[in-house]
């Protein structure tokens, strides 16, 4: 038998379909013993390059080739599993909308937890698997209510019981609060030290990079670079932040007062909030008052209910209705619409972002934050389009306004849903991990364009993040959520 030297080897491989195609023919070799991170801005190509290297698409031209020995089963399907962390919930996804979640009625047919996750022997590797995630909090709970941290303990719990060859994650880090980010380098690191697995990892910031790592390749401008050994790509000079635009705050801070402030200095008055599904306790008995201009930080663990309560401010969760709820002065359920609420709101979440399956211009997207809807059903007017180019050039992505919003990039699209967010000049910032995916450079952006838009007048902002440096300077008050047991 021939000494094994790759696994998967991809050699001047073009895509034949133009829209999926790199900017030059990509090669890349992946042997036995490695352990990969591709690394690449927004937009740079890397997960068109994991595509040709699963072999997604036809080529046409080059060639990928597989070698999965030890294992015997021959097909890529059975050898790699790929986790994009795109928020999917896979066989459950296909009728999923905005707002599921929240809506207990429309559960009922979502698998559990336990069903999905299938057969497997219960082994010491599996228990310890299954203690590392808390999986045993979760098996008979519909995997519909699972959080944005909970889903990804859920998706790569499922992908690492089906003992594949190649393990490609995406962003495997984003969502999880800091224990469980700490925990799962940790046991990806044992699992890389096996030698049963090799493990690829998908990463827009750098500092991901954990250190079990052997390999980088770098993506920029669709254009796959040269693997390198990672202790040599270490010592290269930090990621540049150039072309962050001048003068970003004056203008944003010159912009024109859009809308008639509202009256109330209570912005948010929660009394003795509790939400439960079933025989599960989410919030109990939560006090909590938003002022004015308050910029507040939202934290907790995986599955302590910031979600749950962010959707209750947004009137996106029906339990809302029954529970003692103030926004701009006037209770819940007291005669205003849903859209009343709304149109003070800018919003974005994970649940926001997986919802949004809509294969519309960019622009059109963008356009949607006027009336809060997921789409664009009314043509908005010549000066509300300037706005909304005005938004996503202040993102950065103006020149993407003519482009499929399905056809960008995890987080050209997160850059999108975010000026979708700031589009009506709202009086109330909603931002649930609002950086989720992007890259260095993105996040400094965005982090400068939310503290501009809070030292506006009356500008109240509510953040939720996993990392404390994401947050703006301009944070005064906080929140932390503890998970019920």
């Amino acid at each position: 038998m021939t000494e094994q030297s790759y696994i998967i080897r991809l050699t001047e491989a073009v895509a034949r379909h133009p829209q999926v195609r790199l900017a030059a023919p990509a090669s890349l070799e992946l042997r036995p013993g490695e352990h990969v991170a591709i690394v690449g801005p927004n937009g740079a190509g890397k997960s068109l390059l994991v595509d040709m290297l699963t072999g997604k698409y036809p080529l046409l031209s080059g060639s990928v080739e597989y070698d999965f020995r030890p294992s015997v089963r021959p097909a890529v399907y059975e050898n790699v599993r790929y986790i994009a962390f795109r928020d999917t919930y896979g066989s459950a996804d296909a009728n999923y909308y905005y707002q599921q979640r929240w809506n207990a009625h429309d559960q009922d047919g979502s698998p559990l937890v336990r069903e999905l996750l299938g057969s497997y022997e219960d082994s010491e590797d599996v228990q310890r698997l299954f203690a590392l995630f808390h999986l045993d909090m979760l098996l008979d709970k519909p995997v519909i209510l699972l959080s944005s941290g909970e889903l990804r303990k859920f998706q790569l719990a499922k992908a690492l019981l089906g003992a594949p060859r190649v393990l490609i994650m995406d962003n495997p880090f984003i969502g999880l609060d800091a224990p469980t980010r700490a925990l799962l380098a940790d046991l990806l690191g044992q699992l890389a030290r096996l030698g049963t697995l090799q493990i690829v990892l998908v990463l827009s910031v750098e500092r991901d990079i954990p250190p079990f790592i052997t390999h980088v390749v770098p993506v920029g401008g669709r254009r796959v670079g040269e693997k390198v050994p990672a202790d040599v790509y270490r010592q290269r000079p930090p990621e540049g932040t150039e072309g962050l635009p001048d003068g970003l705050e004056a203008r944003i801070l010159s912009l024109p007062y859009t809308h008639t402030n509202f009256d109330s200095d209570e912005v948010v008055r929660l009394n003795r909030v509790s939400i439960r599904y079933g025989e599960r306790t989410i919030l109990q008995d939560l006090d909590w008052t938003v002022r004015r201009g308050e910029r507040w930080a939202l934290s907790g663990e995986n599955g302590a209910g910031k979600s749950t309560l962010l959707s209750l401010v947004c009137a996106d969760n029906p339990q809302s209705y029954a529970c003692d709820i103030r926004l701009f002065g006037r209770r819940r359920g007291s005669g205003e619409s849903i859209w009343d609420i709304k149109r003070h709101i800018g919003y974005v979440s994970p649940e926001m972002h997986r919802a949004y399956q809509k294969n519309l211009p960019a622009l059109d997207i963008v356009a949607s934050g006027l009336h809060d809807s997921i789409g664009l059903y009314r043509r908005p007017r010549t000066e509300e389009l300037e706005t909304c180019v005005w938004w996503m050039e202040t993102f950065g992505i103006g020149a993407l306004r003519e482009r499929s919003f399905l056809s960008l990039s995890s987080g050209e699209q997160r850059l999108c849903l975010l000026a979708r967010a700031f589009v009506k000049d709202p009086e109330l910032l909603i931002l649930d991990e609002p950086l989720h995916g992007l890259d260095t450079r993105n996040r400094l952006l965005v982090r400068r364009v939310i503290e501009a838009f809070c030292h506006r007048r009356d500008k109240t902002l509510v953040m939720v993040t996993h990392y404390e440096e994401e947050l703006p300077p301009c944070i005064d008050h906080r929140l932390h959520l503890l998970r019920q047991r």
